[in-house]
């Protein structure tokens, strides 16, 4: 008498006691990203229309009025405004008293650019070297030049430097020596006035870089004999390198249009305009001589400089292999 079994079997598994494979889970397809590329365009959006209004519509209005016959005739309603096209600019690069004062401006800013980039790595490095007390005091001096109004530092340097009443001629025993009356003393007061208000911006900067850099790179460094001359240029000067682009660019951008202290230390730009640079010499055929246009045209070029003078020292930079 065979006994009927009935044999239990259990979800998952086989006849043969073993267990079988269950079938795959389902996963939720993942949320659509559509659209998701114009979330950082959206954050942007306000920036963009700010700078839109404050930087590419005045950009606009210079280069349209550099192409237009543009003067106090026109400004007054007295004759209609009429179009120059290149002519301003023709007149403008055949002037010779342009292409001296262009000279003057490459080369003034070009000596301002170097001298506060050395003087400010050189204190940037001093301020890893000193104490805090010493360090403190540094800085709140750095920065209370820093923050002074430039037709403020320039009043003050005039002053310092005067010939009559400056205290400056009487410790170097000048007596009545004018700094302003000679072209290139002139140029060098200023270039000492700009220096003065401009490092701070480089020596915060690169000290923030250099306290960056990882202590132990530097304690080897010095390990290996290696004097404080080689670690700059071997060691801190290639890792400081996207910090120095952003500051080289920026003195750049800002020694080349020097206005306040050339205007108010050497009266509107030196005897005879022996001391004009590019941003006095367009203030005076726009605003004194009422040449708007010129005025303007010159103010593209100046754009233009800069603009290619940027992307140049940018690309060179990238040449190198940095990313910035």
């Amino acid at each position: 008498m065979t006994a009927n079994t009935t044999t239990y079997k259990a979800p998952g598994t086989s006849g043969a006691g073993g267990t079988s494979p269950r079938p795959p889970r389902r996963r939720r397809p993942a949320p659509s990203v559509r659209g998701s590329g114009w979330t950082p365009w959206l954050y942007l959006l306000p920036a963009l229309v700010l700078l839109g209004g404050l930087l590419v519509y005045p950009i606009y209005q210079l280069g349209l009025i550099s192409f237009l016959e543009y003067t106090q005739a026109q400004v007054s309603g007295g004759e209609p405004t009429t179009f120059r096209g290149f002519g301003n600019y023709a007149t403008l690069f055949g002037d010779s008293q342009f292409w001296q004062v262009l000279l003057a401006t490459v080369v003034f800013a070009a000596a301002c650019v170097l001298t506060t980039l050395l003087a400010g790595c050189a204190l940037a490095v001093l301020l890893t070297r000193v104490r805090a007390v010493p360090r403190l005091a540094l800085m709140l001096a750095a920065l209370g030049a820093w923050a002074t109004p430039a037709i403020t530092g320039s009043t003050v340097w005039v002053f310092l430097f005067d010939p009559d009443f400056g205290p400056v001629n009487r410790v170097l025993g000048l007596g009545d020596f004018s700094w302003t009356y000679g072209r290139y003393s002139a140029f060098a007061l200023v270039l000492l006035e700009v220096l003065w208000c401009s490092f701070p911006f480089v020596m915060v900067t690169v000290y923030a870089g250099i306290r960056a850099i990882p202590g132990e790179v530097l304690e080897a460094a010095a390990l290996d004999g290696a004097s404080q001359w080689r670690i700059w240029r071997s060691v801190m000067a290639p890792m400081l390198r996207p910090i120095l682009v952003v500051v080289t660019i920026q003195s750049i951008i800002w020694d080349f249009k020097v206005f306040t202290q050339i205007y108010v230390m050497t009266n509107g730009g030196g005897i005879a305009g022996q001391n004009l640079v590019l941003n006095v010499y367009a203030y005076q055929k726009a605003f004194a001589s009422s040449q708007y246009s010129l005025g303007s045209a010159i103010g593209v070029v100046m754009l233009l400089i800069l603009l290619v003078v940027t992307l140049v020292h940018l690309r060179l930079v990238r040449r190198q292999g940095e990313e910035l």
